[in-house]
């Protein structure tokens, strides 16, 4: 399966052949000793250390349910009539596709993929940077798409990468498209970062988003046992990065909002914004900020020790 698709998640593979996460990552472990391929934080790449980029359809096979699931909770971030711009990759793709069902939208792209996904939405203006089309991903880079974005000013960004750290924020495999992605982010007042729990904890070559620009991280929630994504969750929302996780079970009583039919949770803590003074999360009620902010603390915390 990695031969095929360059990636596969360690959920994906249990799935598939029918056995236990458990089971999955001994083997995988054992693959790795062999030098068949390297270990990533939930799942397995071919063989080739920060460098290697997979094309996108090995990207498209991996981690689809929560790709889908992230793109519904980023999508009612957006209001009628924003103007906002989205980045290339699968998880934005799926958020392109939603997006053609907001009116008065303007959506500002260097993906032929999020172009074509939003080509036919009714009200929805697409505009598209200049540059050299990078054909491993469907994007246009290079000093073309940098320079038509100069002057730009958007609401927000939507942005993501091949692996999240605390430490280092979104980073990519490929110098020229981190470097449009770095003029991405200085187009918008806020960055949201969509990435599924595959990414966290991943280091890759080049820096995109560094962790204190950061608004928001749209993510699925882990695997019980994936510690090192729970910790990963934990420095990001102490550094001051609004989480928001796809799925997540809202206990009783909890302050949960209804996506589709996706519960997602909030992570009320104060972030830094630039140009801006602290703002809190916008949907968590007057007076029950301190509370909930704890509730999502321990929640992290629950998370790292299962």
């Amino acid at each position: 399966m990695v031969r095929a698709n360059g990636a596969v998640s360690l959920r994906e593979l249990a799935r598939v052949v029918q056995t236990s996460e458990v089971t999955v990552r001994r083997d995988v472990r054992a693959l790795e000793a062999e030098g068949l391929l390297d270990r990533r934080h939930g799942g397995a790449v071919l063989p080739g250390g920060f460098t290697r980029e997979s094309g996108f359809p090995q990207k498209s096979h991996l981690a689809t349910a929560e790709k889908t699931a992230i793109a519904d909770v980023a999508a009612s971030l957006v209001e009628e009539g924003e103007a906002v711009v989205v980045g290339a990759g699968t998880t934005t793709q799926e958020l392109a596709r939603r997006l053609a069902r907001v009116p008065g939208l303007t959506v500002v792209t260097n993906s032929l993929l999020v172009a074509q996904a939003l080509a036919h939405a009714n009200r929805v203006e697409v505009v598209m940077t200049g540059g050299t089309l990078r054909g491993s991903n469907y994007a246009l880079v290079g000093s073309g798409a940098e320079q038509s974005l100069q002057g730009l000013r958007v609401s927000r960004a939507f942005l993501s990468g091949s692996g999240l750290t605390a430490e280092r924020g979104l980073s990519t495999s490929n110098m020229l498209s981190a470097s449009v992605d770095r003029a991405l982010v200085q187009a918008a007042a806020e960055v949201v970062v969509l990435a599924d729990h595959t990414k966290l904890g991943t280091d890759t070559m080049f820096q995109t988003v560094p962790t204190d620009v950061m608004t928001r991280l749209v993510t699925d929630e882990p695997p019980p046992h994936d510690d090192r994504a729970g910790t990963e969750l934990q420095a990001l929302a102490d550094q001051g990065v609004q989480i928001t996780v796809a799925g997540a079970t809202v206990a009783p009583g909890g302050d949960g909002a209804m996506v589709g039919r996706r519960p997602r949770r909030e992570s009320p803590l104060p972030v830094q914004r630039r140009g801006g003074p602290t703002a809190q999360l916008r949907s968590a009620p007057a007076g029950m900020l301190e509370q909930q902010a704890a509730g999502d603390r321990a929640r992290v915390a629950d998370m790292r020790r299962r």
